[in-house]
């Protein structure tokens, strides 16, 4: 299973590959999780190998200058070192798709772009140390390895689509069009394309031009190892968490916004607002503008926790009465919702994307309206004015997850899926 790491931001695609390869594990199975671009960042056990392909450091620079194409071994094993590449993130000042058309472009081209050297690294690596009977990508965007896997170690190539197309359109709209040409072109290679929602299925079909029945529809899996004890105390109210990356797309400002409405009313001026979440350097100011309005109208209402651990992620969810993270535009997934409920908080989520889906199997929250800010703040204040609906609901979508969204599950269906494969190859998607 080849993930792509993000650098030092923990990314709920990583979180989700490295859940998912550590149950397969401990289930026996003989796999081995490989990061490409940058190694991994986990809040549980980290189970992917100590060794980075297509290292970010000399994808980027073989892009940029020729020289860089040729050199030799020993140096890029150097420059792809997993302690160099932590080193270089940590400095960076953040990715913007916009600035990357050309070397999006070029990883997708695979052995016909500016990295061949890494790709061809990467599939005789393959070929002679590790000789897989199945290959899984995490997302499209490294695929351009595809057709050269395909052609040397003639095994069935999977790729999962978890918000690939957040990056491309992202891109000018030259580069996003010729990056889904050359999806299209490495599609015909792939035997399976997974996603975790029908939504993204239906969505994805159409955005790529890629047949329906190419795709699987696979379960989301979080690691439930340290939750079955955590159900929260019955006696708390007033408090509505955040826990996802603080950006726009995540509508950060909107739940601020929404908070600061419901305390205007007179029932709910006591409430509190508890943040959790990474943001890097270039969500900084957009952060730091969402945290003045609450110090100017709620300063003694709120606290912000920024980045935490797992550890902390548990004690945040024992302190809060819900969960709600208003994503503005569809999302494909949603794992901060399963844990949400996986540890009895109930969620407030947009009616769209995963989280219809989600919470219509688990019955664990409530929907409202998305970008309306009036069904928004209604469904919070419903949601906190009844203390009985906001226990069964924690209690309902706890058992649900539990059941139904574990780690353990996801792997034997993904599993099942590859026996599926190897024993008889499905047709490719064209």
């Amino acid at each position: 299973m080849l993930t792509a790491g993000a650098g030092n931001m923990y990314c709920g695609s990583c979180l989700q590959d490295n859940a998912v390869a550590a149950a397969m594990m401990a289930q026996g199975h003989d796999i081995v999780l490989v990061p490409t671009y940058t190694p991994i960042r986990t809040d549980d056990r980290n189970v992917s190998l100590d060794r980075v392909f297509l290292g970010g450091i000399n994808v980027y620079l073989q892009q940029q200058f020729g020289f860089f194409r040729h050199l030799p071994t020993f140096l890029d094993r150097w420059l792809d070192s997993p302690r160099l590449v932590r080193w270089a993130v940590s400095k960076a000042a953040g990715t913007d798709a916009r600035g990357l058309g050309p070397l999006t472009i070029s990883m997708l081209q695979g052995s016909q772009g500016h990295q061949r050297k890494e790709i061809a690294r990467l599939t005789t690596w393959l070929s002679r140390r590790l000789q897989p009977k199945l290959v899984h990508l995490s997302n499209v965007l490294i695929a351009g390895c595809v057709p050269s896997i395909k052609s040397k170690l003639q095994v069935p190539v999977v790729v999962t689509l978890q918000g690939d197309d957040a990056f491309l359109d992202e891109l000018p709209v030259h580069y996003r069009e010729t990056a889904i040409a050359e999806i299209r072109k490495i599609a015909k290679h792939v035997d399976v394309f997974l996603v975790h929602s029908e939504y993204y299925r239906r969505y994805m079909s159409e955005y790529l031009g890629i047949a329906d029945h190419c795709f699987r529809v696979m379960p989301l899996g979080i690691s439930t190892d340290l939750i079955a004890a955590n159900r929260p105390p019955s006696s708390r109210a007033g408090t509505v968490g955040y826990l996802a990356r603080m950006a726009p797309e995540k509508g950060l400002h909107q739940l601020v916004d929404a908070f600061l409405q419901l305390r205007q009313q007179s029932d709910r001026a006591e409430i509190r607002l508890r943040l959790a979440g990474w943001h890097g350097p270039a969500q900084r100011d957009y952060v730091e503008q969402c945290l003045q309005r609450l110090r100017s109208e709620a300063p003694d209402h709120f606290q912000f926790d920024g980045e935490i651990d797992r550890d902390a992620k548990s004690e945040f969810f024992r302190t809060i009465d819900l969960l709600c993270v208003p994503s503005p535009h569809p999302e494909p997934k949603g794992l901060y919702v399963l844990e949400s409920m996986a540890h009895g908080v109930p969620v407030v989520q947009p009616r769209h994307g995963a989280f219809e889906e989600l919470i219509g199997v688990t019955q664990g929250g409530v929907l409202f309206e998305p970008n309306d800010m009036q069904s928004l703040v209604a469904a919070l204040s419903d949601l906190l004015g009844d203390h009985q609906r906001r226990k069964a609901m924690g209690e309902r979508g706890r058992d649900q997850v539990l059941s139904h969204y574990s780690s353990g599950q996801a792997a034997r269906f993904l599993w099942d899926l590859y026996g599926e494969l190897i024993a008889t190859p499905a047709p490719t998607a064209i």
